[in-house]
């Protein structure tokens, strides 16, 4: 367990100091830890400590206290289990709930790195949930640099399939726009402040955040759009390969034509044909069918089939 009141920074303290000091306080437990110390805390709630259980974000609006829980990706290993983490906040502070380590280190980035001026509850909050989408953008900027370089690829004619990885790519952004829904709905529920718990200049901070998620949204649908118009790139390359490659067998079709009904009709057994016995015969023959050949490629050439 760590706990710390929220003051100039965050200024770890022990649990008795949360319920005697006149300022809002952060408590950070597991789940076996708050089973334990829950009859200390004055809000009247059971909530379901198997954090394996949650899927998503929410806040929900009780009678004396609000609880929620987060379900945080973990951007170096996206696909694997996220970061699973409950709250519990009324006017006097709040608890954090995590089986893993990740909540007390975010506490203690934003006590390393946070200084005040007005502290609050509220900014607290704010500045712990800008901290779990602050890796956000580089994770965005790599998938783009990633996109970029599948493009580039395309283009060049070095892939000649429909990329596998771009179906993975936009399952994780699937994921990454419900996430960001479900940060604005909290963000947004924060903001009614129900409960009054909340200073009424300081919902500004909760609006804050809504908006930057709101602009990361916006940038995973820009991305989901570049992902269609890969998908088109790709049909459209494939379309002009395959158009070159029916195009070359025709010119090679029409080349053979008229060679193979030269050769089927001078190879027709008749006593009487034209140059048959002449000692030219032949070579005029081997003649006609070059004139043809280069007659058809400067034909082909000029009108750009070649």
């Amino acid at each position: 367990m760590n706990f710390y009141r929220i003051e100039e920074t965050l200024i770890p303290c022990e649990q008795e100091d949360i319920f005697s000091c006149s300022v809002p306080f952060v408590a950070v437990m597991s789940p076996q830890e708050y089973l334990e110390h829950r009859d200390k805390f004055e809000t009247r709630i059971d909530m379901e400590m198997d954090l394996s259980h949650v899927h998503d974000t929410k806040a929900v609006v009780n009678h004396d206290c609000l609880t929620g829980t987060l379900n945080v990706p973990d951007h170096e290993c996206f696909r694997e289990d996220k970061f699973k983490l409950a709250f519990i906040l009324d006017g006097k502070g709040i608890v954090l709930i995590d089986a893993d380590d990740y909540t007390h280190r975010q506490v203690e980035e934003i006590r390393n790195t946070r200084r005040w001026k007005l502290p609050s509850l509220e900014r607290f909050f704010y500045d712990f949930l800008e901290e779990t989408i602050k890796h956000d953008i580089p994770f965005l900027e790599r998938i783009h640099a990633n996109l970029d370089s599948i493009e580039r690829s395309i283009m060049k004619g070095d892939i000649e399939e429909y990329p596998i990885q771009l179906n993975d790519i936009r399952s994780d952004l699937l994921d990454m726009y419900r996430h960001y829904e479900h940060l604005i709905d909290l963000a947004k529920e924060l903001e009614e402040n129900e409960n009054g718990f909340f200073i009424e200049d300081n919902l500004r901070y909760f609006h804050l955040f809504a908006e930057r998620v709101q602009r990361l949204q916006d940038h995973v649908m820009t991305l989901r759009e570049y992902i269609s118009q890969l998908r088109d790139l790709v049909s459209e390359q494939l379309t002009i390969r395959q158009n070159k490659i029916i195009t070359f067998l025709t010119v090679i079709t029409s080349i053979f034509m008229p060679l193979t009904l030269i050769a089927g009709w001078f190879g027709m057994n008749f006593t009487n044909m034209p140059s048959i016995n002449s000692t030219v015969g032949y070579p005029l023959t081997i003649g006609a069918s070059i004139v043809v050949v280069i007659v058809q490629l400067v034909w082909f050439r000029k009108n750009k089939w070649l």
